[in-house]
């Protein structure tokens, strides 16, 4: 029984890594994570979104490094990126790209009422240094500051963060989650590239009128999956219609079952 599983789950998987054929799909990702308005309540929804996709990658055997974390005033995030490396982190990661909608009873709200909270979630292929992505000494300004945050980890006395204006696109990144202003460039300029190449396809994409039709605009109100906690338990995918009241494993990072949906619907189209 425990060979046939194993074989049934190795089955799966080169099933789905099947459907992968994507040019960036076998490669590495960078994920971001940006609450919606809504202050604290917001926040704390990205940084529960933060630990969901860490605990998936732990699971997958996934490397992650940090490039970027910005805490909230009193809780959760205001924004973090991370280089997610392993084989085709980018392909399976590519399906969480976009608004991510709770529901709960707020932990932050004295009289225990219901609150909607959004959170965005970018996934952008890494993109090496090549030909189709040039950036150019004279398009560019490099600043340095300190980092800023609540305290702890994520912040250092010295001005080693650093900051990338990118005057062509107005594409601005930063990078402050290592001590050293090297490891910070070089991590904002991977962020650069991977903005820039992502920027290409979309004007690509815009170019070609059937690809207009079928595509899906990032925007609040337009979620792709909703996770309600209150008053009952369900996690739904708004894309496939796939669903489970397990939220609890969910936020474990237990999301295989709605990356394969999806890229089985996706496959489909």
């Amino acid at each position: 029984m425990e060979k046939y599983e194993i074989l049934s789950r190795d089955l799966d998987k080169f099933e789905v890594e099947a459907m992968l054929s994507g040019e960036n799909d076998p490669g590495n990702a960078i994920l971001s994570i940006h609450p919606g308005a809504g202050g604290t309540e917001s926040q704390d929804w990205a940084s529960m979104l933060y630990r969901m996709y860490m605990r998936w990658c732990e699971l997958r055997g996934y490397k992650t490094e940090e490039f970027d974390y910005q805490p909230g005033e009193e809780a959760g995030l205001k924004s973090a990126t991370v280089q997610v490396s392993g084989d085709y982190a980018y392909g399976y990661l590519k399906s969480e790209m976009g608004v991510h909608r709770l529901v709960r009873i707020s932990p932050f709200d004295a009289n225990n009422r219901r609150h909607t909270s959004f959170a965005s979630v970018s996934v952008l292929p890494e993109v090496e240094e090549s030909e189709e992505v040039e950036i150019k000494d004279e398009d560019i300004r490099i600043d340095t500051f300190r980092a800023s945050g609540a305290g702890g980890q994520h912040v250092n006395k010295t001005s080693s963060a650093v900051r990338i204006t990118h005057f062509p696109t107005g594409i601005v990144v930063s990078c402050q989650s290592e001590r050293s202003q090297h490891k910070n460039k070089d991590s904002a300029f991977k962020i650069l590239r991977a903005r820039m190449y992502q920027l290409q396809l979309e004007k690509e994409a815009e170019k070609m009128a059937e690809m207009e039709a079928s595509k899906k605009k990032i925007e609040w109100g337009s979620q792709i999956r909703s996770y309600v906690f209150h008053p009952y338990n369900l996690v739904k995918d708004h894309r496939t219609n796939h669903e489970t009241s397990n939220t609890q494993a969910v936020m474990d990072g237990g999301i295989d079952d709605f990356i394969y949906a999806y890229l089985s619907s996706d496959q489909n189209k």
